[in-house]
């Protein structure tokens, strides 16, 4: 039987929601469907088997070949080493010191970590367990609403999924071909919204039901309340805002910064938890100066011998320090364990791009991308319509893929039709910007749906046993309209996005006359003079 190929598109949509339904792994459903739908293809005369030859060549040459993606190892290994090493705990119990004798201050406390947390764990499970190992005990002797409890840090631990230098934004710049500073950049203005989304949220708790968020005493005062605070958020503040600025300002690519904070993360976690000689942190000492000299005099003269020099003292104090963390047993642990982490998420992502690309060439093969072009476009409402539809397609999307998947698989579908009618509203450079932004925004939700939550799940895992199920469905509810609201301000608001921004020069390439003007020969130099013509 001959299927048309207005059908094929559709029908492959169809067969990969059955095969996810199942509960078949997402990167072997993507596999079967684009090789069944090809062959079936090749069948019916809509292309040949050289058209196929496009996976394997795709496969080594865009993506194992593509050094953007080398950021997600990096960036996950940084974010393991930092979580693994206590650094969540300092910090935790520092911001509880500053805010727990206001209403609703480990409220706040639990925002503000998660926000920073949410830039060096970069993994949403690691964000929630070890935020509500550390704070959940202590709002159930506090006696907070454990709604409230429950859902604050459950939402706080999705923040790391919006926050630079998110995976998932890296992940959105790759499919969206975009740069990931630009992508850092417009994700500021969301992140720092939902921030005070969430604080407005714990204020307003705190004026009706003030005895559901109440103080905490505070146990430190004066310089040692400084010295905990400082130790718990100053050290880690500097390594990825370092890591981020660097990326942001051009200086280095992801994967340079990524290395970077790798080896930041490493020699943190060994000044933090190894018994350091006198040498050791004369080395640490040497290290911290020649990297900060470097740093000036590469701004002036990257060649210089002086630069060269102070990173050369840089290079061996880390090389040290990472000797004397395989030393210690307990670091040496620690480092396994977050490689293996690393090595887990990174053969996922691996496998899942392999998995996509079977599916897009077969999918574009049939035509798919004319399909999903005029089945967007010609919705009612135009530019609004179509923003309004991908974002409910998105977020019930997430109840059933993880953002990977969702990136992988509906984002390169989806791209083209976004730039073509986003443009009009933003301009060419910033449209697709501000429409991974927004995707990124939106998939946050995916971790927060009851009851298929994953961060839901992983609160559950280490909640007490007093702690209901009902309490964590319940209270993550808030918050996901909290989200939800979000998204629509960034929808309606693009400027909360495209405000960070390069501006773009304010001329319409359209109407830009090019004209050339070829000199004649008199007025050319004799070395450049026209050949005499041929007979």
């Amino acid at each position: 039987m001959m299927i048309p190929l207005d059908w094929m598109p559709p029908l492959m949509f169809g067969g990969l929601v059955v095969f996810m339904l199942i509960g078949f792994p997402v990167a072997f459903s993507l596999c079967a469907v684009g090789f069944f739908f090809g062959f079936l293809a090749i069948d019916m005369g809509y292309f040949t088997m050289a058209f196929m030859q496009a996976i394997p060549g795709r496969v080594f040459g865009s993506i194992l070949s593509n050094e953007l993606l080398l950021a997600i190892p990096f960036f996950t290994f940084m974010g393991a080493i930092l979580e693994k090493c206590g650094l969540a705990e300092d910090m935790l119990e520092s911001m509880g010191q500053l805010f727990g004798p206001i209403k609703g201050g480990l409220g706040y406390s639990t925002i503000i970590v998660g926000f920073i947390l949410g830039a060096i764990t970069g993994t949403v499970a690691a964000q929630v367990i070890a935020m509500a190992l550390i704070t959940l005990p202590v709002m159930m002797r506090y006696r907070y609403d454990m709604r409230y409890a429950t859902g604050v840090l459950a939402a706080s631990g999705t923040i790391t999924q919006l926050v630079p230098p998110s995976l998932v934004l890296v992940v959105l710049a790759d499919q969206l071909g975009r740069s990931v500073g630009d992508m850092y950049l417009g994700a500021w203005g969301p992140s720092l919204m939902q921030i005070g989304l969430f604080a407005l949220y714990t204020f307003y708790l705190t004026l009706i039901k003030p005895e559901a968020l109440p103080p905490v005493p505070r146990t430190l005062f004066g310089r040692a309340l400084l010295v905990k605070c400082a130790w718990g958020i100053i050290p880690a503040a500097v390594l990825i805002f370092l890591v981020l600025g660097t990326i942001m300002m051009g200086l280095a690519t992801p994967t340079e910064a990524g290395a970077m904070g790798t080896i930041g993360a490493i020699v943190l976690a060994v000044v933090r938890n190894a018994p350091l000689t006198r040498f050791d942190q004369v080395v640490f000492g040497v290290g911290c100066v020649s990297a900060i000299i470097g740093a000036l005099i590469g701004t002036v003269a990257f060649k210089s011998l002086p630069f060269q020099i102070a990173f050369t003292f840089m290079f061996a104090s880390v090389i040290w320090l990472c000797w004397r963390a395989w030393q210690f047993k307990e670091l040496r642990d620690l480092i396994i364990q977050a490689m293996q982490a690393t090595m887990r998420i990174t053969a996922m992502v691996a496998f899942i791009l392999v998995g996509a690309t079977c599916f897009s060439i077969s999918f574009a093969g049939v035509d798919g991308g004319h399909w999903v072009e005029h089945l967007l476009t010609g919705l009612p409402g135009g530019v609004w319509g179509f923003l309004i539809v991908v974002n409910l397609f998105v977020f019930f999307l997430a109840f059933f893929l993880d953002f990977f998947e969702i990136a992988f698989i509906i984002v390169p579908m989806l791209a083209p039709v976004a730039q073509k009618v986003l443009t009009p509203v933003v301009g060419a450079d910033a449209a697709l910007i501000w429409f991974g932004v927004m995707l990124c925004v939106n998939l946050q939700t995916s971790f927060m749906h009851p009851p298929f939550g994953f961060a839901l799940f992983y609160l559950r895992s280490v909640a007490p046993k007093e702690v209901k199920s009902s309490d964590i469905y319940w209270g993550s509810i808030p918050w996901v309209v909290l989200q939800l609201i979000l998204v629509a301000i960034v929808v309606a608001v693009p400027q909360s996005v495209t405000l960070f921004l390069d501006k773009p020069h304010g001329r319409d390439p359209t109407k830009i006359e090019l004209k050339i003007e070829v000199p004649k020969e008199d007025d050319m130099p004799p070395a450049f003079s026209l050949p005499p013509p041929r007979n």
